[in-house]
């Protein structure tokens, strides 16, 4: 492969001056080229930081070592174009190898790593991955597959004393000079891939471009967090999700900001104390984590931390505990929406003009529509289906040409989720398409029923689904897990609801869980409910 010489690379530009922001990528363009060579000034820095060992890893070490990284990899026998499946902990190889593959014109395909063998053989087999990066804790999950493939599988990991042929990622990176420069690829080029878990069926490998992570950092990181250099950022989700890749990676690293990496599961005690002990100024959550660390005692004061914005995705948060957190710990919670398809949020509360309740309003740079049944779009306060027009929508998914002519309709992506929007702008989420309820020939939203239920002083967490009565109509049911040391009863629960919403909308039936079954990311997975 020729490589561009460093020096003749061409950065992205943003104007932030104007709204939306004006971004000027080059044709020819690599982006972790980008994200990489604009901290010349910022050598010394920490660029990420390991909360549990205390590890840190430099600007100039971060591109010294994806450089070596990259190299390292072209020697392997990989080449441009190449898939690369990344199932790897948070931590300092993962920010060294995605760029290092990216740098190296080779796909990398971020995967879940809380997944099964099966899951990862059906991905080994759809992307047709040339190379696995993987964890040594997550070795033995892909042990009992390699064998079943169906072409040899170049394995690159930090796991010591194996048999298996295993290369050292450590050794790896040591053993060669750095690569000169970067593939010399183009701004539409495939950059890098990540599998929507989607709540039925395979994952679907939803193709991305190297245009797409700057976007995503200008238009909302630093469009509407505002995030900047001296920002020490935290995100409970994780790098292989599309939201967690924003905001450990692509976000701080267009300012030159330091991201702290937990590699293990975001607990509550956990992210207290990275919180506490690392002091970070942004926060990235998920709604059921916010649920939890308001649940958590004892749990450090607002003197304690140094926040000055957190955010919320992965499903709507709850009124009750944006306004619960942000009168203890004096911070806003800004709500927004995004997914695997459009990369990170493309709809969001903005500082200042938090509506708790609402997912607020578009993100400059994306323009939103709600299209009813006929395909015709809402008027304010009707609900209809979300569609997105953003220059970070994927490609298209791998292998899948139905789905990918369903969800990429032109220039609008669909999203899937219902929505109304009021006389002021604000967006207000109504559910999943294929989760809204019709009660009595009427739309339910199940998220309004699993407001009000939270609302009740004793309920942590709420789901609402639909279940057929005795005849064979759909009524709302409910699963309820209870606060530590609370108590309530179907009919309290009830009640309580019937005195704030629509009669017709309260839950038929209750039942008490211990806990909601969830995806990783954190969204409640209701169609194990509805099973």
């Amino acid at each position: 492969m020729n490589h561009i010489h460093a020096g003749v690379m061409q950065l992205s530009q943003a104007n932030h001056q104007v709204s939306p922001p004006e971004i000027h990528i080059p044709r020819q363009y690599n982006a972790a080229a980008d994200l990489l060579m604009r901290h010349r000034n910022r050598s010394a820095k920490p660029a990420y930081i390991e909360a549990q060992s205390g590890k840190q890893l430099t600007y100039l070490q971060l591109n010294d070592q994806a450089h070596r990284f990259a190299q390292g990899i072209l020697h392997m026998g990989l080449q441009a174009e190449d898939r690369v499946l990344l199932c790897m902990h948070d931590g300092l190889h993962w920010p060294v190898a995605f760029l290092g593959c990216i740098l190296a014109g080779v796909v990398p395909v971020a995967v879940n790593t809380l997944l099964t063998s099966q899951d990862y053989l059906y991905m080994l087999q759809d992307s047709r991955a040339q190379a696995l990066l993987v964890s040594a804790p997550l070795c033995p999950v892909f042990e009992p597959v390699i064998s079943q493939l169906n072409h040899p599988l170049k394995i690159i990991s930090d796991k010591t004393n194996t048999d298996l042929g295993y290369t050292n990622i450590d050794d790896l990176i040591k053993q060669h000079e750095p690569l000169p420069g970067a593939a010399p690829t183009l701004a539409d080029d495939v950059c890098f891939w990540l599998y929507s878990s989607g709540s039925t069926g395979s994952p679907k490998g939803t193709v991305h471009l190297h245009s797409h992570l700057i976007h995503t950092a200008e238009l909302y990181g630093r469009g509407v967090l505002g995030v900047r250099e001296d920002d020490v950022v935290f995100s409970a989700a994780k790098l292989f999700f599309a939201y967690g890749l924003g905001n450990a990676l692509s976000f701080p690293l267009t300012v030159g900001a330091t991201t702290v990496l937990l590699g293990s599961r975001p607990t509550p005690a956990d992210v207290f104390h990275v919180l506490q002990s690392h002091q970070p100024t942004v926060f990235y959550g998920v709604p059921t984590l916010f649920a939890g660390l308001l649940a958590h005692a004892p749990r450090p004061a607002a003197s304690q931390m140094n926040l000055r914005v957190c955010t919320s995705a992965g499903e709507a948060l709850p009124a009750e505990i944006g306004h619960k957190w942000q009168a203890e710990y004096g911070v806003e919670i800004l709500d927004g929406i995004g997914s695997t398809e459009m990369l990170h949020i493309f709809l969001s509360n903005h500082p200042g003009r938090v509506r708790y309740g609402s997912t607020g309003h578009p993100v400059p740079g994306y323009r939103l529509r709600l299209v009813n049944d006929e395909g015709t779009e809402c008027a304010d306060g009707e609900l209809g289906e979300l569609q997105i027009s953003g220059p970070s929508a994927a490609l298209m998914y791998w292998h899948n040409r139905e789905k990918t002519k369903h969800t990429f309709a032109g220039e609008w992506t669909r999203s899937g989720d219902k929505y109304s929007r009021d006389a002021d702008g604000y967006y207000t989420y109504g559910g999943r398409s294929d989760d809204m309820l019709k009660v009595g020939g009427i739309y339910v939203s199940p998220f309004e029923v699993e407001a009000s239920l939270m609302t009740h002083i004793a309920v942590l967490e709420a789901a609402v689904v639909g279940q057929a009565d005795e005849e064979g109509l759909v009524k709302p049911k409910a699963y309820v897990v209870l606060k530590p040391n609370h108590a309530a009863t179907e009919s309290e629960l009830q009640a309580h609801v019937k005195g704030q919403l629509a009669p017709y909308k309260y839950p038929r039936w209750i039942s008490f869980l211990s806990e909601l079954p969830k995806t990783a990311t954190g969204k409640i997975q209701r169609f194990k409910l509805r099973a």
